[in-house]
C-alpha cells in the first residue's frame, strides 16, 4: 500500500498560520494590577494560539485529499495494444497540410495530433512502427506514455528510407502485437503513399492479422489520389476495422477523435485503483478540537 496526497499545493494555504500570530483581530490596552493575572493570561492566549494552529493544518491536510491505493494494482491495463504504423517516406515532408502552420511538413503535424491522442489513453500500451524502404520499431509496445512521447520527438522523415513499403510496416507490426498479451489488439496504419517497396506482401501481412484477430484501421493522409485508397479500404474491412481519410490537419483531428470512438478507453479515476480517502481522519480531530476550544470558551 502506497500513501499521497492527490492536491499537495493545498498546502501552500499552512502560510495562514502566520496570520494566527502576526495579525490579531483586535488589539487591546490593558492594564493589569497584578502580575500574576498577567502571567496567566498571556500562557492561555498562547495555548489557544497553538490549538487553532492545529486546527487548521488539519482542515488543510483534509482538504489536500490524503490516500492510500495499491501500487501493483495502479500499474495494471486492462484496455488494448495499440500499434501505430507511420509512413515516413519522403513525401511525408512536403507542407501545405494545414493552413495554420503552412511551412510544417505532414508528418510534423501527424506526430504532434499523435502525441496529442496516445497521452488521452489511459489503459492501452501503445508501440509505434515507421515503414519507408523497410520498417522498424523505434517504440515497443509500452504503458510508459512519457517514454512514447520523448521518443515520438526523435522520429522524422526519410529515418527509414524514401519508399513505401506498407507491406513490411504492418508485418513489423504484427510481429509487435504477437508477443503482447492483450485481448485486444489494433493497428492504426498511417501512409499517404501506394506500396512501392519492401519484402512483405500486403495480403500475406492482412491474411495473418485475419488469423490473430487483429483489427486494421486505416489513414490516407492528404489527396486521396495520391495513396491508394481502395487498398487501404479493403485492408481495414478485411480485417474488421475502419478506413479513413484526411486531406488536412483538422480532417486528420476528427479521425482521431472518430477512433476514440469506436476504440474507447477506460478511464479511471486518477489511475489508481483500490482507493481509499483518508480525509476525513484530519477534519475529525479538527472538528474535535474546535469544540474542545469551544467548551474551554464557555467554563
Amino acid at each position: 500500500m502506497h500513501f499521497e496526497f492527490e492536491y499537495p499545493l493545498v498546502f501552500l494555504l499552512l502560510a495562514l498560520i502566520i496570520c494566527i500570530y502576526k495579525c490579531p483581530l483586535s488589539i487591546k490596552k490593558i492594564i493589569f494590577p497584578h502580575i500574576y493575572l498577567f502571567s496567566k493570561q498571556t500562557n492561555w492566549i498562547n495555548k489557544e494560539k497553538l490549538f487553532y494552529s492545529l486546527i487548521l493544518t488539519l482542515l488543510i491536510t483534509a482538504l489536500a485529499s490524503p490516500i492510500s491505493y495499491d501500487s501493483k494494482e495502479s500499474q495494471q491495463r486492462k484496455g488494448r495494444d495499440l500499434v501505430f504504423a507511420l509512413d515516413t517516406s519522403g513525401s511525408m515532408n512536403e507542407s501545405g497540410f494545414s493552413h495554420e502552420t503552412y511551412k510544417k511538413s505532414k508528418f510534423s503535424i501527424l506526430r504532434n495530433l499523435l502525441i496529442k491522442f496516445v497521452t488521452s489513453r489511459y489503459d492501452d500500451n501503445v508501440g509505434v512502427v515507421v515503414f519507408g524502404s523497410y520498417a522498424f520499431s523505434p517504440v515497443p509496445i509500452t504503458y510508459d506514455m512519457h517514454s512514447l512521447v520523448y521518443m515520438l520527438d526523435f522520429l522524422e522523415v526519410g529515418m527509414a528510407g524514401n519508399s513505401t513499403a506498407i507491406g513490411d510496416g504492418l508485418q513489423q507490426s504484427l510481429d509487435l502485437l504477437t508477443k503482447s498479451k492483450a485481448k485486444n489488439k489494433i493497428i492504426i496504419l498511417i501512409t499517404d503513399g501506394y506500396q512501392n517497396s519492401g519484402s512483405t506482401k500486403i495480403k500475406d501481412a492482412v491474411n495473418e492479422s485475419i488469423r490473430l484477430g487483429i483489427k486494421i484501421y486505416t489513414i490516407g493522409l492528404g489527396n486521396e489520389k495520391e495513396y491508394d485508397k481502395k487498398l487501404l479500404q479493403k485492408i481495414a474491412k478485411d480485417t474488421g476495422g475502419v478506413s479513413f481519410s484526411a486531406q488536412n490537419k483538422d480532417a486528420l483531428e476528427d479521425v482521431y477523435k472518430k477512433l476514440d470512438a469506436l476504440e474507447p478507453s477506460f478511464i479511471r479515476s486518477q489511475h489508481y485503483l483500490n482507493k481509499q480517502m483518508l480525509f476525513t481522519y484530519p477534519l475529525a480531530f479538527a472538528i474535535l478540537l474546535l469544540l474542545y476550544l469551544l467548551s474551554k470558551r464557555r467554563v
